[in-house]
């Protein structure tokens, strides 16, 4: 219980994971949580690993053990060290001799769909600190066969300067226990054969305040190896703040996202007659339940992208029926790998990916202009888009006749443009017949022009001669042209 009190928040999400326990919570939490650990399950195995998570973090204080390891026990060397002098003596465990490479040589990597892993050059070994400095310089020596430098020298490019055949390096914590992925340290560069090579920088960040965040993928070393059976050195450069990490490296076969494409399409695929029992199943009626669903609405826009799918892709462990495209999804993971679903954002590994059938006869059988179509309770489906043009029939207003307010005039000018109701008729019919029916519309006229010519009618042509010559000129409109030429459209 003294050792446990004394590891930090990684040691103790490393034990509680070990043992099926919540790893989640503030430091306290997880002690108390790992102290009734202790005191529950006194088994051998929990025992282990909290020696082992000790002496991690208190390497000196094992060292006695080392007076008493049995004669004629040897002491394995790790292949990585940061100097040629420098070596690792055998830790023990309960008495037994333990080799130092023995907690990396236990992580085992998790698999990545774009990389096939073909051998392993070098297991994967702890990076060792051998100084209290916070940046520290590892050195991993491996050698190619020569049946392995040919086969990278033959393979075919992927595209200029990339190989289909390579040898990459990849990092992983090693506090935890089981399949690890690929962690970057801080600080890192790696040197291969006095020659640093790339490693894959950050994503620009577009939202504020939030950290660009790294992408840690298997750094690509095959251009700067001897094609030989010569020795390889590789450098790795890291920061020590206080995490445990483990290198190893492969020679694997790399493949594009057309390649994992055309093995889904050929290796995973789901029958139509499935998916629509897959649909029943969901639409059947349960009695405990008092709210019946008698459809399900899908959508055949990818999420992704926002356009209609191509090849509709689902994952096998998602409640959800909603599918996206599996070319966009997997061009995606080529260039960012995040495997997660863009309907439900959980996990979306390329070995649970399934092409949907049922949803490629449906987008092979309906128009472009339909993007939503509704599973039945019977398997069945219907378009949504006739139900749509219903709800805008249902909802048109009643037919009223337009007033044609247009006539032609008698000045020799053209006659305005006449409308058309929504009778079927036209204007030009009754235009045709005579000005009867038809109201002309004088828009340059303002209220008071209206009252004088209202005035001007009554009084008719009873003013005499005199009154006409002194009363001013009459006014004209707002423009200046004739008030028998405005034309209303």
């Amino acid at each position: 219980m003294n050792m446990v009190k004394s590891f930090r928040v990684s040691d103790l999400q490393t034990l509680l994971a070990s043992m099926g326990r919540s790893k989640s919570g503030l430091k306290h939490d997880l002690v108390g949580r790992a102290l009734r650990l202790v005191q529950t399950e006194y088994s051998p195995e929990l025992l282990k690993n909290v020696r082992q998570l000790y002496e991690s973090r208190f390497p000196k204080a094992s060292g006695w053990l080392a007076a008493r390891r049995p004669e004629g026990v040897p002491v394995a060397y790790s292949s990585l060290s940061s100097s040629p002098t420098g070596t690792q003596g055998a830790d023990y465990l309960n008495g037994i001799p333990k080799l130092s490479s023995t907690p990396a040589a236990e992580v085992k990597l998790v698999s990545l769909p774009f990389y096939q892993t073909l051998e392993t050059l070098l297991p994967p070994t702890e990076l060792i600190a051998q100084n209290s400095e916070k940046l520290q310089d590892s050195q991993c020596i491996f050698e190619l066969t020569q049946s392995q430098a040919d086969q990278v020298r033959n393979s075919t490019e992927l595209r200029p300067g990339m190989k289909a055949i390579q040898v990459v390096l990849r990092i992983c914590y090693t506090d935890s226990i089981g399949v690890q992925e690929d962690q970057y340290p801080p600080n890192i560069a790696v040197k291969v054969n006095q020659s640093y090579c790339h490693v894959p920088g950050y994503y620009p960040s577009n939202k504020p305040g939030v950290e660009p965040r790294r992408p840690c993928r298997p750094v690509n070393i095959t251009p700067w190896l001897h094609l030989s059976t010569a020795t390889n050195r590789a450098t790795v450069t890291w920061g020590n703040f206080g995490k445990r990490y483990s290198v190893a490296v492969y020679l694997v076969r790399v493949f594009t996202s057309a390649e994992l494409f055309s093995q889904l399409k050929h290796c995973s695929v789901e029958s139509a007659e499935r998916c629509r029992e897959r649909i029943q199943d969901k639409l059947r009626f349960d009695p405990e339940n008092e709210i019946a669903t008698t459809g399900l609405r899908v959508s055949l826009i990818c999420p992704l992208v926002k356009m209609r799918i191509g090849v509709p892709c689902r994952v096998l462990t998602c409640a959800h029926l909603q599918c996206f495209d599996a070319i966009y999804f997997l061009q995606m993971n080529e260039k960012k790998p995040t495997w997660t679903c863009p309907v439900c954002d959980k996990q979306a590994p390329f070995e649970l990916l399934t092409i949907d059938g049922l949803a490629s006869e449906i987008l092979k059988e309906t128009h472009e202009d339909i993007e939503e179509i509704e599973y039945l309770t019977d398997g069945s489906w219907r378009p949504i888009r006739d139900e749509k043009e219903r709800e805008r029939e249902r909802s048109n207003t009643p037919d009223y006749p337009v007033v044609d307010i247009c006539v032609p005039e008698a000045n020799g000018h053209s006659p305005a443009h006449s409308s058309t109701s929504q009778t079927g008729k036209s204007g030009a019919g009754s235009t045709a017949g005579g000005t009867g029916g038809g109201v002309v519309v004088d828009l340059t006229l303002d209220s008071e022009e209206e009252e004088e010519e209202e005035g001007g009618g009554a009084r008719g042509d009873s003013d005499d001669t005199e009154d006409s010559q002194d009363s001013p000129a009459p006014k004209r409109g707002r423009y200046d042209y004739d008030k028998d030429l405005v034309t209303a459209y």
